[in-house]
């Protein structure tokens, strides 16, 4: 491989992705991923992008540390050790089983998915059916639910033969977008509270009063992964690509001339605003696996590059480690400057996460993009 080929080569999402992953291994032993010893989200998604680079590249090294961090928060009984019930993002992490468990046949493995999806069956709800974010929160409705608890219930339902875990993801998506999305510019709020007593919460709507980047990236990336367990011709499926074409088309008009989204997404000529990175991942992972779906024309392919070379311009180098910025640190419901006054972090494991999310969507459009 000539210099030439070699510097087109470390310009593909694969590069970078691998860069990512392993700058990640150097700093963390899988056990000690944060939170430490605790089932949360945090580690979840980003070890869902680290498997999603490891079927690119199949490195072996990458499905261990999955395999290890898993190992360390569950026993042989697949119980799990450490996590809340009580909140959705305590069950996100058992997307990971499904393929430690055809790896590896080991029974502790599918006990432990026996033992989490009944939790998001029998998750409190509002009277309107929504599953609470948390059951702290009562009657509320956060979009980062629907990534939590959306893609394992359909992919166990698609495994076991369990379609009410199926009808169960695909109505809260559903039934988000009725009560979130704002029908002049086809944006979803960041949350709406049924019972219209939450501080964040517009007294006679109920609704958040912002839209927020990352709450809705989460929402295509979820509903695409629940496609990939549904056939066009199952009930429901025409509606998720309704879903998913609006919500997505409706971004794209608030993509920055820079490529990028802004933190707050529709307010980006105003003070205090900033170019945030994990959204713009999700957004540009969802952009791509929805036009490979038929969902959106190629068109959008546009959009997408726009977007991941933005992200790609805003990274730096420590040595060899990939050094992922402008990222919001996790966050609640709040108004414009709760959204804008949020510390930004380097590598933690929302930004990686959706870093990586994006580098696999984009390297399987790559020849389409460039």
């Amino acid at each position: 491989m000539n210099q030439m080929q070699q510097n087109q080569k470390r310009k593909e999402p694969i590069f970078y992705a691998q860069a990512a992953v392993e700058t990640m291994m150097r700093r963390f032993k899988a056990q000690d991923l944060p939170p430490k010893g605790h089932f949360h989200y945090h580690q979840g998604v980003f070890l869902s992008g680290v498997y999603q680079t490891y079927l690119l590249c199949k490195k072996d090294a990458y499905f261990q540390y999955i395999k290890d961090w898993v190992d360390s928060v569950i026993d042989e009984e697949g119980n799990v050790l450490d996590y809340d019930p009580g909140q959705l993002d305590d069950i996100q992490p058992g997307i990971l089983l499904f393929p430690l468990y055809d790896a590896t046949g080991e029974e502790k493995y599918r006990k432990a998915l026996d033992g989490l999806l009944p939790i998001i069956r029998d998750f409190p709800r509002n009277e309107v059916g929504g599953f609470f974010h948390k059951k702290q929160y009562p009657n509320q409705m956060w979009l980062d639910g629907l990534y939590m608890a959306g893609p394992i219930s359909a992919e166990y339902a698609a495994r076991y033969g369990r379609k009410e875990y199926l009808d169960l993801a695909i109505g809260q998506a559903l039934l988000m977008r009725e009560k979130t999305e704002d029908r002049e510019t086809g944006l979803w709020y960041h949350a709406w509270d049924c019972s219209k007593e939450a501080k964040w919460a517009d007294p006679v709507t109920g609704l958040s009063p912002e839209f927020w980047g990352r709450s809705m990236g989460w929402v295509p990336v979820a509903v695409l992964d629940e496609m990939d367990f549904m056939k066009p011709e199952q009930e429901g499926y025409d509606k998720l690509c309704g879903l998913v074409k609006d919500l997505l088309t409706a971004l794209v008009r608030y993509q920055s001339q820079e490529g990028r989204w802004y933190q707050v997404v529709d307010k980006g000529n105003e003070p205090g605003n900033w170019l945030e990175n994990s959204c713009s991942c999700l957004y540009v992972a969802a952009i791509c696996k929805a036009v490979g779906k038929g969902i959106l024309g190629k068109e959008y392919l546009e959009q997408a590059r726009r977007g991941y070379e933005a992200v790609i311009r805003s990274l730096t180098w420590d040595g060899e480690d990939l050094q992922i910025g402008n990222v919001c640190i996790g966050t609640g419901v709040g108004n414009y400057e709760h959204y804008c006054r949020r510390p930004v972090s380097v590598n933690d494991l929302h930004g990686v996460g959706a870093f990586l999310l994006m580098c696999a969507q984009v390297q399987k459009k790559w020849k389409e993009i460039l």
